[in-house]
């Protein structure tokens, strides 16, 4: 158990903790979101892949795996905005800007694919408008002054 001494060391450490803005919440919440949605599709693929007959096995299991490995950078990217490490900005955009022709091009189609496109439109447009809002880069401390 830690002595009382130690507990005014604890409280200042919490104070000087950043307060996370909410553009940074929002954008962390929805890029990972994202990340699990890809990682699912790929989980999806992965099972089709063992329980189906697909045409090409090899092309199939590349495309698994291929999806599940681009699932991490949305994930990673949204542990960084909640951490609030201004690397993390970055992957976030990155993200946003290749899901904007993704919906574009599921928008197109129409049917259910125009919701879905104009979901994943929706969703990188907020996200992206979150990471670069003044709010945000400030408290990822980009374009900060350095002494």
């Amino acid at each position: 158990m830690p002595s009382s001494s130690s507990y005014p060391a604890l409280v200042s450490d919490c104070a000087a903790t950043p307060a996370r803005p909410a553009r940074i919440v929002t954008a962390a919440v929805l890029t990972a979101l994202e990340g699990v949605v890809i990682a699912g599709f790929g989980l999806a693929s992965l099972v089709m892949l063992f329980t189906g007959d697909p045409d090409g096995t090899t092309q199939a299991l590349t495309l698994s795996l291929t999806v599940l490995a681009l699932s991490v950078l949305p994930l990673l990217a949204a542990q960084g905005l909640r951490r609030l490490r201004s690397w993390s900005r970055g992957p976030a955009m990155i993200i946003q800007l290749l899901a904007l022709p993704v919906g574009w091009q599921m928008a197109q189609n129409g049917g259910v694919w125009l919701v879905g496109g104009l979901v994943i439109g929706a969703v990188a447009l907020v996200a992206l408008g979150c990471v670069v809002n003044p709010t945000a880069t400030e408290a990822l401390g980009i374009g900060a002054q350095r002494s």
